[in-house]
């Protein structure tokens, strides 16, 4: 599971909202939150929130009615995401950025880097879908203003990529 930020048509779009991480460019516009089965990369689920809503609090739309391992972002890390995930009976497991520990206490760095690791491992499909879609079904720039439509183009997009990955699986099946 995880999210990207996609920009608006045009800065006029008043649903729009802007949309800034630490040293990175602010953006205007809205965010895709996807939820995808490790396995196959089949996208499972959308939702489409306003570019300055906060992940672990909108992510929820994205999960499915019944998650078995819930892999996601630091930005999911918190109390809310992981009771949501848990009352549709899955398990979080989010990326953590730190971890308490002695200074002297290697083993606790050890740790943390092996659970980020087995976590970055299934999460790098999700971005892989990303870039499948802003390069190649134009999803870098919303091409109509307003969050409905913007909810539509987004959730039009999954359908086609799902429609060629499950091709792709298929030849890979077959041979």
């Amino acid at each position: 599971m995880d999210a990207t930020v996609i920009t608006s048509a045009s800065e006029q779009d008043q649903e729009a909202r802007w949309s800034g991480h630490q040293r990175r460019r602010a953006i205007h516009g809205y965010k895709a939150h996807v939820g995808a089965g490790a396995d196959t990369a089949i996208v499972e689920w959308v939702s489409v929130t306003l570019g300055n809503a906060h992940d672990g609090r909108s992510g929820e739309g994205a999960l499915p009615d019944k998650p078995s391992t819930v892999f996601a972002g630091s930005a999911y890390r918190g109390q809310l995401f992981a009771a949501a995930v848990r009352i549709r009976g899955g398990v979080p497991h989010v990326v953590q950025t730190s971890i308490w520990a002695h200074e002297d206490d290697r083993t606790a760095v050890r740790r943390l880097r092996y659970w980020n690791n087995s976590i970055h491992l299934v999460r790098c499909r999700i971005e892989k879908i990303f870039g499948t879609w802003k390069r190649s079904y134009w999803l870098r720039c919303m091409r109509w203003r307003g969050l409905a439509k913007t909810a539509l183009q987004v959730c039009l997009t999954p359908m086609a990529y799902n429609l060629k990955r499950t091709a792709a699986i298929m030849r890979l099946a077959s041979s």
